[in-house]
């Protein structure tokens, strides 16, 4: 376990949660006045009203509700959403309409998940060779599976 400074950044903004004890991701919810429509094939920006301190070698990454993808047709276009450490600001969520019929967002709704998870640092060392594999320099598709 680690721990994780929030703020909330508004009279509205809820408090992130987990839906059960085992759950890896924690519910992010719509900070919202009123409701906001999400046309087909179109996204729009949701905010939180949450800011996070994320501790060095761990970022946060937000991930579409399976419930509210299939329910809605609604996930983050990008896929994943990475909030990185250095981050203090308002965490917003883009929503992407996948469907063929406008969708809603209400106040309070919960419209992602946050899953906080450690990554290894990174030094980059150029060379002029790179030593070989069976499988080279073969790219999508390459291994026939």
């Amino acid at each position: 376990m680690i721990n994780v400074k929030y703020k909330l950044l508004t009279d509205t903004a809820r408090t992130p949660t987990r839906g059960s004890q085992g759950a890896a991701g924690l519910d992010l919810y719509a900070d919202l006045q009123e409701p906001v429509s999400v046309w087909p094939g179109c996204s729009v920006q949701i905010t939180t009203g949450v800011a996070m301190e994320i501790p060095d070698g761990y970022y946060g990454a937000v991930y579409a509700r399976s419930g509210l993808a299939r329910k809605k047709g609604l996930r983050p276009p990008n896929c994943v959403g990475v909030i990185d450490s250095d981050y203090r600001g308002n965490i917003g969520v883009d929503m992407y309409n996948d469907g063929n019929k406008v969708q809603t967002i209400h106040p309070g709704e919960r419209i992602a998940q946050l899953v906080i998870q450690q990554y290894a640092g990174v030094i980059l060392n150029k060379v002029e060779e790179l030593s070989p594999t069976e499988r080279g320099t073969g790219g999508f598709g390459s291994t026939g599976r």
